[in-house]
């Protein structure tokens, strides 16, 4: 029978802060074999970047430059880094020098200078950006004090409506209630794809969307209020795509509004992802159009938002995320999957390893969904171990429509065709909803589970497991028989579980 243990809590809780402090301090032990390049906020991009007092200065110059496979670019631990990197193949990432991880962050500059922001309606306290932006998540005060809750209408037939009510025209100033709410307002680049079989057009989302930013600021200028405001902003920071063995180490990736590092869709094969820091990830606008699966009320929402820490959607091969500390993404800390349309699609040798991620709708995500006749897409070795995976559904990601998804491991309800697949000595503390959402169309692709330890409020989910070929399993709740529904139905003979 599972009972309030606040002894073993507290040990959990000790874990916690150790594994936190040991990621953001973890050193660097980075070697090369090729040419080793440098960047810092004080260098050139006019220099050859190869010591530390020639370093490059900026990403682009990084992105642009003629890597080869062995390379390495060291990042000055302290500096501060905006906009993105397209990864190369073969070519490491990591930091130098002493102090904190070398921070990138999304958007081109910080928000907070009061000469960036006009009243735009004294009466509701709206605040207009004095410069077009892209597609902003969210907005992040004072280091993650406080953000921005988003307003997102839907886009049809010419005109923005109201996403509870498709009949009524969004008005900013009705809907912008609370302080620190934001409207973006985007309409000059219209395309029709995604058309989901209707041709009206529909606002494009890319690198060339840039709008206008409003806020809700009720004690003034915002750029006054705050020490900082940070833009999560449309961006991915690294663009993988279909480059080979990309190590990336020792970094901080925050503030970023599409995914801080993601592989596009192509083949990834050898991405490593090690001692970072990534936060306060997602929430851009990914379509406009179509219908939205999730939606609570089961209406189109005709919105479509997204964002995730480290994504591989595609197929891969030797893929790792390990030691890294994930937090406020809007989706997932880290994840893979696809759905195949008709593709043969392979994910295989996947490790998530010792990381601590908090405060994510999903710590991890992965699905295999099979459609349009594959039949020969699978996932094998498969492994997650040694995480912490905390707070899962009660970070910022829950301003979303449909708020009874999250879960510590989200495999959602698909084929998730899985053969070596295990996930072992993770410790699953707290979840808003499912702890973990295990589904398979056959058993033998469910995960074998083992020596994992669960805790969770008395009355809280526990979440499913098993085949859904006939039907889909039950969602089980975590009582005080939470014990035994984990060993005979999870599998998970060793494991440690706790009530909150």
């Amino acid at each position: 029978m599972v009972t309030y243990n606040s002894t073993a809590i507290r040990e959990v809780e000790k874990l916690y802060e150790k594994r936190k402090q040991e990621i953001l301090s973890s050193a660097d032990n980075i070697t090369v074999n090729g040419t080793k390049y440098y960047v810092s906020s004080s260098g050139s991009d006019e220099n050859d970047g190869r010591s530390p007092e020639n370093a490059w200065k900026t990403l682009e110059k990084v992105s642009s430059a003629d890597l080869k496979e062995g390379d390495g670019v060291f990042f000055k631990r302290g500096d501060l880094f905006r906009g993105r990197v397209y990864a190369q193949r073969g070519v490491t990432y990591a930091a130098f020098g002493s102090g904190e991880k070398p921070k990138f962050y999304g958007w081109d500059r910080s928000l907070a200078e009061s000469t960036l922001w006009s009243e735009y309606d004294k009466e509701h306290h709206i605040w207009k950006l004095n410069e077009k932006i892209l597609d902003p998540g969210t907005l992040v005060f004072n280091e993650g004090e406080y953000h921005s809750v988003k307003l997102i209408p839907s886009y049809i037939k010419g005109r923005f409506v109201c996403r509870n009510d498709e009949s009524k025209l969004f008005d900013m100033k009705e809907e912008m209630v609370r302080d620190l709410d934001i409207y973006w307002h985007f309409d000059e680049l219209l395309t029709e794809e995604p058309s989901k079989g209707e041709s009206f057009p529909i606002p494009k989302m890319c690198d060339k969307s840039l709008g206008d930013l409003y806020l809700r600021c009720d004690r003034g200028n915002p750029g006054e209020i705050f020490d900082s405001i940070e833009a999560v902003v449309r961006r991915v920071m690294f663009s993988v795509g279909a480059n080979e063995n990309v190590h990336i180490d020792n970094l901080c990736l925050k503030y970023i509004g599409h995914h801080a590092i993601a592989s596009g869709g192509k083949l990834t094969k050898g991405l490593k992802v090690t001692n970072c820091e990534i936060g306060w990830i997602g929430g851009t606008i990914q379509h406009y159009f179509g219908t939205d699966p999730n939606y609570p009320q089961g209406g189109r929402g005709t919105v479509t938002r997204f964002g995730n820490g480290v994504e591989i959607y595609g197929s891969c091969e030797d893929y790792t995320v390990e030691n890294c500390y994930i937090y406020q993404c809007y989706d997932a800390g880290m994840t893979h999957q696809v759905t195949t349309f008709g593709k043969k699609r392979i994910m295989k040798n996947v490790l998530y390893k010792d990381n601590l991620v908090e405060n994510c709708v999903y710590s991890i995500e992965y699905f295999l969904e099979m459609n349009n006749g594959d039949s020969e897409s699978y996932m094998e070795n498969i492994t997650i171990c040694g995480n912490i995976l905390r707070l899962s559904g009660y970070g910022w990601g829950q301003q979303r429509h449909n708020t009874d998804t999250p879960a510590h491991i989200k495999g959602w309800s698909y084929t998730n065709k899985a053969s070596a697949f295990r996930i072992h000595h993770n410790i699953f503390d707290r979840a808003a909803y499912r702890m973990l959402h295990l589904v398979a169309e056959k058993q033998e692709s469910c995960p074998e589970m083992y020596e994992n330890t669960y805790v969770q409020n008395l009355g809280g989910m526990l979440g499913q497991y098993g085949a859904n070929e006939e039907k889909e399993p039950e969602i089980l709740i975590f009582d005080e028989n939470a014990d035994e529904k984990i060993e005979n139905i999870f599998g998970d003979k060793n494991a440690k579980v706790y009530a909150k």
